[in-house]
């Protein structure tokens, strides 16, 4: 997945939301110039479940 640049100072536990991805924080493995985001919240995939049905 790529980010914009401007996270690459982000701190850890700092939390960001990934358009049509989910919400994320920032996990203590991260370094610098290599960054580790663990998911915390998913968004509803309310479209799969329509294609589904077809």
């Amino acid at each position: 997945c790529k980010v914009e640049p401007s996270l690459s100072g982000a701190p850890v536990g700092g939390k960001y939301q990934f358009l049509r991805q989910g919400y994320f924080c920032v996990d203590l493995d991260s370094k610098s110039g290599k960054l580790v985001f663990n998911r915390a919240v998913g968004l509803k995939d309310s479209w799969s479940k329509i294609e589904k049905k077809r």
